[in-house]
């Protein structure tokens, strides 16, 4: 179906409420186009209270619209106001506004009055408010005499101000001769009718110049009271200036200066009313005097105080509510309280209302024959009176017209004919004031049409609410349809609003909105339509926002805010800092998506704001950034409550830096004993800001205060003024004393001094003193000053004394000090330990005992024994080296202890001597013991020599800590397959005196393992490990040695060298050939021939891939064995006697006999002299050669 504009208002849900707003203020706009007759309407006149300044020329406005266009008449004071008979007044052309021109003479007083413009055309006539004209005016005070105030201090005071009364009313405030105002707080402040109110006075209001000040803001003039002088004395002070030069009169007041509960300076009494109208402020006052100061509190009786309209003005005494209402009338209490009281005041309000608009009557245009009405509906407190007019005139005296009824607050029209077209006037009054409005009824004939431009092209962003204008005018009132796209399409009401104006509204427009929207209006003269068009934009979105940041005042930050936006639309991007613009700051630099600030301080912190523009949307987003640092240093340090050992610090906090401050360290510097060095003296919370120190006696301090907050430590503050204590004794004595000799005949006595600060006063000195321990002797004393020891001297050894240091200074004596025991000096000790004796526990470890010392003969403290011993010589007699003496020390009164670490088979001695603090006594006599035979370490080296098919030999040397004496030697061995597996365990023993041995009926070509190891009667030392190999054939070993005699010839030498070198040149020329292309001729032969017995080998077989010669002998790998007939064997052979030893340089005859001396290799330490003395093989000779 097709929407059409019904005459039921559309519903709307609530959270159309601004779009409500926005559509109500299109449809009061709709107006009768100007090129149609219509009425009078006043569009622009001056406020019905109008306060011109004399200075300057009146100008009282008046404008209006109509068709045709109105003229303009005036009236001033009721009767007409004929101004071609006054020069100085003009009108402007076009307009009704008036212009007084009293610049140039005439006084403004003479147009003072009430005056109302009418405007009129044939079809009526419209009329503005009464405009009432008066002139500001500001007058001077008047001259008065005022006399000093002198009051006792704590008495209350009013200074009155009374200014003249002006037009408006003048602003009131208080300064002194400099301009500057006077200080305000909850005991001095001012109140709504100007006087300046003390609830109590102190000495530091004297002064001479309280001035008040009335500012008359419409001329912009000042005018100044006489200046006012007051003088606050003692109660002393007071006496004597009444006794000697004052009257009663002259005295402000007689009121006592004792602390008081509170009275009301102002209000008066219990009780008092106000009266205030509906709107406007609210402004209650109560202001108390009393001493300590009152506190005022507000409560509404049976009910409570708005809390978005509620606000405290003047140190809470004032209590104002915005935009009151009927609902605001009731009983609200102010209460002033102090420690000795309280009281209360009771002001009754009441809220009148001036006339304010219910319903206020419209425009009406009606098509000849139609019906309508005019609703004036007003409401007020009291009622308002509600009373029409017509063209200016009331509707009682005004010509009748039988199409209109007049019902109270409504005109109703029925069957209307042009004629009926008029201006009608509403009055709605009461004692407080008036409203006035003027509406026309207009009857008029008219097709449709559309106003609203064609082919207007709306865009709009997607998911938001689209409006399609369609403002029309036509009488009768026209319908409205609205249709889409080429083919009139109808739009449903489900999915579509139309509103009274003709506007289209789309809730939430989607892409497929996009389109050709066409507006038709209808009424019984004819139609109009109109087309708009409609696109939707994708949303402008902020993908990444800033972030909020906390930095370090002198860092850089960067705020991030990337934008994605429609194509078609170009987005403008700018920075905010605090809803303004950015700091013209070179540290502020933007670029495509970044915000960045750098070398950031205290003003940077604030609300940045990253903000998206396209022509259609606005998007925007915040960070905070806090700039935090250390906290600036405290100030105005303060020192109060001072005593002999405490007094309060005070200080203010400087700026946290956005940090809190967590504590506040307290240091001190005593200037008198250790100038520029500060000590730590307390910490306090960061809440506080007082502290109570406890001081010492005799020290002239300075304090300073440090705080702390999570970023680190301020600057210290400067340092508070000095305190100097009094002196007094010292309250502690000296630490760490004590008493040691330092030689056998004295007693050193020392201390750790007091330092300056500890000493409380002047002269310190010590009192120190001594006396035996064990003895009935008196305590000897002396007195030292500046030393922390003293020496006693002539004691005797090593004798316990009782000591005590005492501190004393020139005010007296520190407590009684604790007795501390020590000593006189230590002597060596004069005997030395009997009753030595040695157990050999066993061929490594021995037990000492001994007996003790007595204690009188050790002359001082014990401190333990100690044993020399050395070996003396082995029972082998084979040992002769330098005799080295070894200590054992043993702490305390020990009587016994181990020797571990000895030699076996050998002599020791020993003597064991006490030891105290001086030294060692004498010795005991030696006393020599022997350690019994251990098993020997291991033989010293073992070589396997000479192989041979069924036989070794072996030399060795023998063990080089053979711990007793040899008895044998054991020689175990087994056989080694060629999987490595062992064979069977073969034992031979061998006598002591051998080191040579030769083993007999081996398998030959086969690996033996040897295990060899010496023996004692203690049993058998540990084993080294060798292995060996036996020979192959008798044969080959001859041809090896005639090998051995050809290589050691000068000619086969000289042979080699010659062979050599003819390789070199061959592999020269061939060289050369093959860089230029060609071949040799034995190239070209082998070519021919292609004997397989010389065709070159691979690249990766380390030759020549060109030419290869069947005499060239190539280096072998380390490791390779080459054969007697010159041929290559494979490295890796599975049945190589190579892989059963390690390190093997034998080579292999033509007949595969083994050449060479085979060596091999110990498991626990490596055998010496195990070198071959064999003749290196010629073959190896010859690899080396080459």
């Amino acid at each position: 179906m097709q929407l059409k504009i019904m005459p039921k208002k559309k519903r709307l849900s609530a959270g159309r409420v601004p779009l409500i707003l926005f559509l109500c203020q299109m449809i009061s706009a709709l107006e009768v186009p100007l090129d149609l007759v219509q009425p009078p309407t006043i569009t622009q006149q001056s406020p019905k209270d109008y306060i011109i300044d004399p200075r300057e020329n009146i100008v009282i406005q008046c404008e209006a619209k109509g068709k045709p266009p109105p003229s303009f008449s005036w009236t001033r004071n009721g009767t007409h106001f004929d101004i071609d008979k006054d020069p100085l007044v003009t009108m402007k052309t076009g307009s009704g506004t008036l212009i007084i021109n009293i610049m140039s003479e005439g006084k403004a007083e003479t147009y003072e009055g009430v005056y109302q413009c009418t405007a009129r055309n044939e079809r009526g006539a419209a009329i503005s408010n009464n405009i009432v004209i008066r002139p500001s005016r500001s007058p001077l005070w008047t001259k008065e005499k005022l006399e000093p105030m002198i009051l006792q201090n704590g008495q209350p005071l009013v200074l009155p101000c009374r200014p003249p009364i002006g037009l408006p009313p003048a602003i009131i405030f208080w300064m002194d001769n400099s301009f500057q105002r006077l200080p305000q707080s909850e005991r001095v402040s001012q109140g709504l009718n100007g006087d300046l109110y003390f609830s109590n006075v102190l000495p530091e209001d004297t002064r001479e110049d309280y001035i008040c000040y009335a500012r008359f803001n419409h001329t912009q003039t000042i005018q100044q009271k006489q200046p006012i002088s007051v003088k606050v004395i003692s109660v002393d002070e007071l006496n004597d200036t009444l006794a000697a030069n004052l009257s009663d009169t002259e005295f402000y007041s007689a009121k006592s200066s004792r602390e008081r509960p509170p009275t009301f300076l102002t209000p008066e009494g219990n009780a008092s009313r106000k009266e205030e109208l509906r709107g406007n402020v609210l402004s209650l006052e109560c202001i108390a005097e009393g001493l300590p100061t009152p506190i005022i509190y507000w409560i509404k009786e049976d009910g409570i105080l708005p809390v978005n309209r509620t606000f405290y003005q003047n140190f809470k005494k004032t209590l104002q509510i915005t935009h009151v209402s009927e609902a605001d009338s009731g009983n609200y209490q102010c209460i002033a309280k102090n420690p000795l009281g309280a009281i209360h005041h009771t002001i009754s309000v009441t809220v009148k209302a001036a006339p304010y608009w219910i319903v206020a009557p419209q425009n009406l245009v009606l098509s000849p024959g139609e019906d309508g009405s005019l609703i004036c509906r007003a409401n007020g407190n009291p009622k308002p009176r509600i009373s029409w007019l017509t063209n200016g005139v009331p509707i009682e005296i005004a010509p009748d017209d039988p199409s209109r009824k007049i019902d109270g607050d409504t005109i109703i029209f029925s069957n209307v004919q042009e004629r009926s077209s008029a201006v009608y006037q509403c009055n709605a009054s009461n004692e407080y004031g008036y409203l006035l409005a003027n509406a026309f009824v207009n009857v008029l004939a008219e097709p449709p049409r559309i106003l609203t431009s064609a082919n207007t092209l709306y865009q709009v962003i997607a998911n938001r609410p689209a409006l399609l204008d369609c403002a029309f005018f036509g009488s009768p009132l026209p319908t409205i349809e609205w249709f889409k796209g080429a083919k009139g399409r109808a739009l449903h009401e489900d999915i579509y609003i139309l509103h009274e104006n003709g506007t289209l509204e789309i809730p939430v427009a989607q892409k497929d909105s996009t389109g050709t929207y066409t507006c038709v209006a209808r009424n019984k003269l004819g139609m109009a339509k109109n087309e708009v068009h409609l696109e939707i934009k994708d949303p402008t979105r902020i993908i990444k926002q800033p972030e909020y940041a906390i930095v370090q005042r002198g860092s850089t930050v960067s705020f991030e805010c990337k934008v994605k936006h429609d194509h078609t639309l170009i987005p403008t991007v700018m920075w905010l800092k605090d809803n303004g613009e950015l700091p013209s700051d070179e540290r502020f630099t933007v670029d495509k998506d970044h915000l960045v600030v750098t070398d950031v301080d205290d003003r940077d912190g604030g609300t940045y704001t990253c903000v998206a523009n396209t022509t259609l949307d606005k998007v925007s987003a915040s960070a905070v950034l806090s700039v935090v640092d250390v906290p600036n240093p405290p100030i105005d340090l303060e020192l109060t409550n001072q005593l002999d050992k405490s007094v309060q610090l005070t200080w203010t906090p400087g700026d946290d830096n956005n940090s809190p401050i967590t504590k506040f360290i307290i240091e001190y510097e005593d200037t008198m004993h250790e100038a520029g060095l500060w000590h730590h003296q307390a910490e306090v919370s960061g809440t506080q800001t007082t502290a109570q120190l406890k001081l010492s006696p005799y020290v002239n301090y300075s304090f300073r205060v440090t705080a702390v907050n999570n970023i680190g430590q301020s600057l210290p503050s400067e340092a508070s003024e000095q305190y100097f204590t009094k002196a007094a004794e010292p309250d502690k004595n000296p630490t760490e004393v004590e008493g040691l000799g330092s030689e056998p005949d004295n007693l050193v006595i020392t201390w750790k001094p007091l330092n300056g600060f500890e000493s409380n006063g002047p002269g310190l000195q010590y009192k120190v003193s001594w006396r035996q321990k064990d003895g009935d002797d008196e305590w000897t004393s002396v007195l030292v000053a500046n030393v922390s020891k003293y020496i006693v001297s002539g004691t005797p050894t090593f004798v316990p004394y009782l000591i005590k240091v005492q501190a004393l200074n020139d005010v007296g004596f520190a407590p009684e000090p604790a007795e501390v025991m020590g000593h006189s000096g230590e002597d060596l000790p004069m005997v030395a330990p009997g009753n030595v004796h040695v157990n050999v526990i066993n061929s490594t470890l021995a037990e000492v005992h001994w007996d003790p010392v007595p204690l009188k003969s050790i002359r001082g403290l014990l401190q333990g024994y100690r044993i020399y011993y050395w070996k003396a010589q082995s029972s082998s007699r084979r040992d002769k080296r330098h005799i080295e003496k070894k200590i054992l020390t043993f702490q305390g009164n020990k009587t016994h202890g181990m020797l571990p670490g000895l030699e076996p088979f050998s002599h020791y001695a020993l003597n064991v001597r006490v030891v105290n603090g001086k030294g060692e006594g004498p010795a005991s006599p030696d006393r020599v013991f022997h350690t019994p035979e251990g098993v020997p370490s291991a033989p010293s080296s073992l070589k396997i020599m000479n192989p041979s098919l069924d036989s070794l030999t072996l030399e060795w040397d023998p063990p080089s800590h053979p711990n007793g004496i040899l008895t044998e030697y054991t020689l175990k061995y087994q056989p080694i397959n060629s999987t490595h597996e062992l064979g069977p365990l073969l034992d031979l023993k061998i006598p002591a005196n051998k080191t040579r041995w030769i083993l007999k009926d081996l398998n030959f070509s086969t690996r033996y393992k040897f295990y060899f190891y010496a023996h004692t009667s203690a049993g058998p030392g540990s084993h080294i490990t060798e292995e060996a190999i036996t020979t192959m054939d008798a044969g080959k070993m001859a041809m090896a040695s005639r090998q051995v005699d050809i290589a050691t010839q000068g000619w086969f030498i000289g042979l080699m060298c010659a062979v050599a070198l003819l390789i070199l040149i061959l592999l020269i020329v061939c060289f050369i050939r093959r860089n230029k292309g060609g071949k040799y001729p034995v190239k070209e032969k082998e070519d021919a021939h292609a004997d397989p017995e010389i065709q070159p080998m691979k690249e990766d077989d380390g030759t020549f891939g060109e030419y290869s010669d069947a005499e060239d002998h190539k280096p072998l790998k380390k490791g390779s064995r080459t054969p007697s007939d010159r041929t290559v064997k494979k490295e890796d052979s599975d049945d190589s006697l190579v892989d059963y030893g390690e390190g093997v340089n034998g080579q292999f005859n033509e007949d595969g006999s083994f050449i060479g001396q085979y060596s091999g290799k110990k498991e626990k330490e490596p055998a010496e002299g195990n070198e071959s003395s064999e003749a290196p093989s010629p073959v190896n000779a010859m690899n080396s050669f080459v």
